[in-house]
């Protein structure tokens, strides 16, 4: 049974999956917020491109390396984006970021998973966002953070996957922020480190 996670709340990956997890897909999805025309007639969906991104760092809270549009697989390999959605259209992930857990090396410590706006809206244009974390043996679902939080920010720093007396555990951060990319929050994702 998947944990719908509130803001700042923390798990262990494996204790929810009930198993030793080896390999996980981190899932973002959202919409567009409908707007009505005139006199309610021709309502329309803008397309809004949120754009999700891991960023991994060593034992040092220095890079170690970035998974997102522009690279969408780590040096290693045990990361892979799935690809860029620009629209949010469609039902289910958007987005997705996969992760073999067995092949991340040892000497990285933390993911930590961003959502950015790169066309700029904010997320109040944005509804039914989601990160959640899947059990990509089983495709159960582990754990589910509501994005929904609708204001004038255009990024989010969504969660972050570290490694804590050998096993992964799951810190729900859901701290606002501005930025296209995941460059524009690395001041703010230092804070979490």
């Amino acid at each position: 049974m998947s944990v719908n996670l509130s803001k700042g709340q923390k798990i262990s990956l494996d204790k929810e999956a009930g198993a030793s997890l080896s390999r996980i897909t981190m899932g973002l999805g959202w919409d567009s917020i409908k707007t009505k025309g005139f006199f309610g007639f021709g309502a329309k969906t803008e397309a809004i491109d949120l754009d999700a991104s891991c960023v991994l760092f060593d034992d040092s809270s220095k890079l170690a390396d970035i998974v997102w549009f522009r690279q969408l697989k780590s040096r290693d390999g045990s990361i892979v984006h799935t690809g860029d959605n620009r629209t949010g259209a469609g039902d289910g992930d958007d987005e997705q970021i996969n992760v073999d857990l067995t092949k991340v090396p040892s000497q990285v410590k933390s993911l930590v998973f961003t959502v950015n706006s790169f066309t700029g809206q904010n997320f109040s244009q944005v509804e039914n966002a989601y990160c959640r974390i899947v059990n990509a043996g089983n495709n159960q679902e582990i754990a589910r953070f509501n994005l929904s939080v609708q204001g004038a920010h255009t990024a989010q720093i969504m969660a972050k996957l570290y490694r804590h007396n050998g096993e992964w555990k799951m810190h729900a951060i859901g701290e606002n922020g501005n930025g296209r990319t995941f460059d524009d929050l690395m001041p703010q994702i230092a804070a979490h480190l």
